[in-house]
């Protein structure tokens, strides 16, 4: 259970109260999480997610967190809204700790991963990029670099049957390639234990992410490589460091040959 500090109700009731959420119905802490402590408040106004942040996190890096979150929903990307207090803050302290608030999402993170799921996540991937993506004329027409997600693996990504019902967790958000976020979102959901991908499901999501945004003809070029590099650095942080040579090169072939990217 990831609850590292409980709440009293008095802190209870202090946070209802100074986010707004209107009368407490009832507190449960979520078994989620290695570095901070949530819980699930239903109350008057709602069901919130309320986050303990217990080490490593201050206002300025979390409010650009939010502040991408609140992006985001205004252009249609399902993600949690921010809930604010009458000072336009999205953190307080209580018991020591920074706390924030956000809207519940419906849905769950899946371990079924489906062709219909994967198109679903590659448009939304898309969107993001797409929605915090540099203004043009700053853009370097190679190989784009914008605000990506950071972590868009799948304890991250919560669906309704099909859909992606929702994205959470924005505090690894940068700036980076872009195309190196789909390199490492084909590899966390395509990729089968000997490092090549799924085909069915590598197209799909590559389908689903150019609905919306298509790549460039040296992003296209790239991802080959990108897939490799994340393959490679999948394996080496699971202690597989033997296999990385050769599912690496599995990888990069199965993007280059398997689906056609890479090779025009």
């Amino acid at each position: 259970m990831a609850v590292f500090t409980d709440l009293s109700e008095t802190d209870c009731a202090e946070i209802a109260n100074v986010f707004r959420l209107g009368h407490l119905i009832s507190v449960i802490g979520i078994a989620d999480g290695d570095r901070e402590t949530t819980f699930l408040f239903r109350a008057e106004h709602g069901e919130f997610i309320v986050t303990l942040f217990e080490t490593g996190a201050e206002p300025a890096d979390l409010e650009q967190a939010f502040r991408t979150m609140e992006k985001l929903a205004t252009a249609g990307v399902p993600c949690p809204t921010t809930r604010r207090t009458d000072m336009d803050a999205a953190t307080v302290t209580v018991s020591g700790k920074l706390v924030a608030v956000v809207s519940f999402v419906p849905g769950s993170p899946v371990n079924e991963v489906t062709p219909a799921r994967c198109r679903a996540l590659g448009a939304c991937a898309a969107r993001i990029h797409q929605t915090l993506a540099r203004p043009r004329g700053i853009v370097r027409a190679d190989l784009p670099r914008g605000a990506v997600h950071g972590a868009l693996n799948r304890d991250n990504v919560f669906f309704l049957g099909e859909a992606v019902s929702g994205v959470i967790n924005f505090r690894l958000r940068h700036d980076d390639l872009i195309v190196s976020e789909l390199a490492q979102l084909l590899v966390s959901w395509t990729a089968r234990t000997d490092g090549m991908l799924e085909e069915c499901l590598a197209a799909a999501l590559m389908h689903g992410y150019e609905d919306v945004r298509m790549l460039s003809a040296a992003e296209r070029r790239a991802l080959p490589a990108f897939v490799m590099a994340a393959t490679a650095s999948s394996l080496a942080e699971n202690d597989r460091l033997d296999e990385i040579e050769a599912n690496a090169l599995r990888a990069f072939l199965s993007v280059r040959v398997g689906f056609g990217v890479g090779s025009s």
